[in-house]
């Protein structure tokens, strides 16, 4: 090795071990890790019996719900014409399954966040079980934050709502199916599981 490459390396050595040293608190590092700094409220509120029953009967009526685990009574709601239902029956058991549901789950939020950034609060429908207020905000600054009720539908139907039902989105556990709707969750979580997820309807439609 010459003396020129012996400097070049001496040059990224000493840049490394800088690197390596606290920056005080203007450090993109020392940013990070202040987004969980602060104590938070829960991301989750459950809802009180009487509301629980009040929107679940108006998710009834809106969407035309009707639960069945046999294929003749699918889809189980009546899904809106901007709305895309992606297939989840491709998503072998094991680390895969496991992987599908994180990544699900981590991209609806980055989508609630991102796509929706005036909605401070999506009602959660679980059905035959407790519902939740959720902010996806205070969600996305919780450190290592639980998911109460996930996005993916394991196990049971699961709804994400804006307060006027306009936009959210559907999992169907037995079809294993999650339906998106509206403009722009389609446009956002709907892009990004259309990536590598099948499309099973659009519209409500069965994909051609």
């Amino acid at each position: 090795m010459g003396h020129s490459d012996e400097g070049v390396l001496a040059k990224w050595s000493l840049a490394d071990a800088r690197c390596a040293e606290p920056t005080g608190t203007g450090s993109s590092v020392d940013d990070m890790s202040e987004r969980f700094a602060n104590a938070l409220p829960s991301a989750w509120q459950q809802l009180p019996e009487d509301e629980h029953r009040r929107y679940s009967k108006q998710f009834y009526n809106d969407f035309d719900f009707r639960a069945n685990t046999s294929p003749e009574g699918w889809p189980a709601v009546k899904e809106p014409a901007d709305s895309v239902t992606y297939d989840l029956s491709v998503i072998p058991d094991g680390p895969k399954r496991g992987a599908a549901y994180d990544a699900i789950n981590a991209e609806a939020l980055r989508a609630f966040v991102w796509a929706m950034p005036e909605v401070e609060k999506l009602l959660v429908l679980d059905w035959q079980h407790p519902s939740y207020w959720f902010d996806p905000k205070v969600q996305a600054l919780t450190w290592r934050a639980e998911w109460e009720v996930p996005v993916y539908p394991d196990g049971d139907y699961f709804s994400f709502l804006t307060p006027d039902f306009s936009e959210g989105t559907f999992g169907h556990p037995w079809e294993q199916t999650i339906c998106v709707f509206g403009e722009r969750l389609v446009g956002s979580l709907g892009l990004s599981l259309g990536g590598w997820l099948p499309t099973k309807r659009v519209g409500g439609h069965p994909r051609d």
